[in-house]
């Protein structure tokens, strides 16, 4: 067995590790390793490449998963230790991460930080924009029917381990809490992943669960961390992060952010139109 030190992981990872029984490997890739359990909920395991994640257990980076691993590999779990193959991974020592940004403060503190957001419009082609504007309308507007019948026809829609569709729902839900205050924002997310969730992948669907909890990888943390501090030539380097993230998965997440911020600042700047 090759050992493998941690660094950090979510609070979910602990719960993964006592109460799974009988796991799988989901994916393979250089940098991580998805497992996935009876209850199909998530655990990645990846280098500092990927970092934290709502469900990420981030190991010490002298392992390409890709080189010791397949589906087929077997796994053994233990409350603080985790085999997989030949790799032996000891979480004794890892250091806790909080994948929940300060909801409070965000939401408190909107009105200061999202304006310069109106000068990085990230566009995207993949939905009709009558759709895109109706359903940040309704997410503004608290519309949950409308919402949830849009979220039917988005969920699930495109390609890949985290279809578009559901890339943008996701950067949707994490506007929705930053707009509205978070016990409002959290039964509003819940109604709309309940939806989503049965259409979509594994993967896509532990992104949209943690989301509906209010969880984000460390990418949005740091986004939203530059937005606070009003740094724009840092926001616009977050905006860069975000969108090289997989083919078109960080785009399709920050182009659900921005629509529906961009709807909510119309609404806040013209609240009675004629």
């Amino acid at each position: 067995m090759r050992p493998i030190k941690t660094i950090s992981l979510a609070p979910a990872v602990n719960n993964w590790l006592t109460t799974s029984r009988h796991p799988g490997i989901l994916h393979v890739f250089e940098h991580a390793c998805n497992l996935i359990n009876e209850r199909r909920e998530v655990l990645s395991v990846v280098t500092p490449q990927i970092g934290n994640g709502p469900f990420n257990l981030v190991v010490e980076n002298t392992v390409l998963f890709s080189e010791h691993l397949d589906q087929h590999s077997s796994i053994a779990v233990q409350p603080k230790r985790l085999k997989v193959g030949a790799l032996e991974i000891f979480v004794d020592y890892a250091k806790m991460w909080k994948p929940r940004p300060n909801w409070v403060n965000l939401h408190a503190q909107r009105n200061k930080f999202l304006s310069p957001l109106l000068q990085f419009p990230i566009s995207n082609s993949l939905f009709p924009s009558k759709l895109t504007s109706a359903f940040s309308s309704a997410l503004v507007n608290l519309d949950i029917p409308t919402a949830l019948s849009i979220t039917r026809q988005i969920a699930g829609l495109g390609q890949g381990l985290t279809p578009a569709g559901d890339d943008y729902i996701l950067g949707a839900l994490y506007a929705v809490w930053i707009i509205h205050p978070p016990e409002i924002a959290y039964s509003f997310a819940k109604e709309i992943v309940d939806t989503a969730a049965p259409s979509t992948t594994s993967l896509s669907a532990a992104w949209l669960r943690a989301a509906e909890r209010g969880k984000a990888g460390v990418l949005w943390h740091e986004f939203f961390d530059a937005l606070d501090k009003g740094e724009n030539s840092n926001i616009q380097l977050q905006i860069q992060k975000l969108l090289s993230v997989g083919e078109t998965s960080g785009a399709d997440a920050l182009a659900g952010f921005l629509d529906i911020i961009i709807s909510f600042m119309e609404r806040e700047t013209n609240p009675c139109p004629s």
